[in-house]
């Protein structure tokens, strides 16, 4: 069962700390979702994400899809919590992927058909960023796509303090993409 998952951590070349499918004691209850870090192994998960590069490949040029399949999502770098409702059912997921000691990324955010217009993106939204923010990152940003398909995932970024920028990291222009960015606050002030 998800609550009893093994707290794995790795260290990356920086020298910090990666809190990989890391499973606290007491799960996180938010507004009737209870969210935990996923260790990827669940039918479930794996039919949202099946579901979610399939919208993306039917939204965007197969080259200006930058989600990432299931097996990419196991990467140390990554943590992709999912969000379960009353019943047990998987209501959405997001994902933080670290690029450095301060700036992190964005993935695999997904709201289940059957959960959406149900503020499940916003609550997985903001208990990322609390998570972000409490893991030292200061900025937090993330690639979507430009056409309209996408436009509710820019509102609700952008509702949460998102800016549009540059590419970062990896990523090149593409008209297909749009990037946003957000600093987080410090813990220190």
């Amino acid at each position: 069962m998800a609550d009893e998952r093994a707290d794995r951590r790795t260290t990356r070349d920086d020298g910090h700390m990666a809190r990989k499918n890391e499973q606290s004691t007491a799960t996180v209850e938010n507004g009737g979702l209870r969210i935990i870090v996923d260790d990827l192994t669940g039918p479930e998960i794996a039919a949202l994400l099946t579901e979610h590069l399939a919208d993306m490949a039917a939204h965007s040029p197969q080259e200006s899809v930058h989600a990432r399949p299931l097996s990419a999502l196991r990467d140390p770098a990554i943590t992709v919590w999912t969000g379960w409702d009353e019943q047990h059912t998987l209501a959405g997921c997001i994902a933080l992927q670290h690029h450095t000691r301060e700036h992190a990324e964005i993935k695999s955010m997904r709201t289940a058909a059957t959960h959406r217009r149900r503020g499940i993106a916003t609550l997985l939204l903001r208990h990322l960023l609390t998570e972000a923010a409490a893991r030292g990152y200061r900025r937090l940003s993330l690639e979507t796509g430009s056409p309209d398909f996408f436009e509710p995932a820019r509102r609700l970024y952008a509702a949460h303090g998102f800016d549009y920028c540059a590419p970062f990291g990896d990523y090149r222009p593409d008209p297909y993409s749009v990037f946003m960015t957000r600093a987080l606050p410090r813990d220190d002030m």
